[in-house]
């Protein structure tokens, strides 16, 4: 399965039309169709933001169910992940420090 197709049967799993993935990606209804038949697209520049309306990791996308084995990342942990490597030392451990707040608030062990 290529990842245009991995893109429409996800989509279609959401309940998502092709203008609502677009509108909740920030592009058009038409670059979404060129990216689910797999015509030239800018679909390698907004696959965090595809992953993460889908719910599901850039290599989900990229690699199928066969990235699913393990643990894999969403779109959201992915950007967090990214937003953490953009900081400093002391910005990580407040990071680090607030999310682990979160947690505790959050009742998760």
């Amino acid at each position: 399965m290529s990842v245009g197709q991995r893109i429409a049967a996800l989509r279609r799993e959401k309940d998502l039309s092709q203008a609502e993935l677009a509108a909740a990606t920030g592009v058009s209804r038409s670059a979404v169709a060129q990216w689910e038949t797999d015509r030239v697209g800018q679909v390698r520049e907004n696959l965090s933001r595809i992953a993460a309306v889908l719910d599901v990791s850039v290599e989900v996308l990229l690699h199928g169910d066969a990235a699913r084995g393990g643990e894999t990342l969403t779109g959201d942990e992915l950007a967090l992940l990214r937003l953490y490597r953009r900081c400093g030392g002391p910005e990580r451990t407040a990071l680090v420090r607030e999310a682990r707040r979160l947690v505790r608030l959050s009742g998760e062990p």
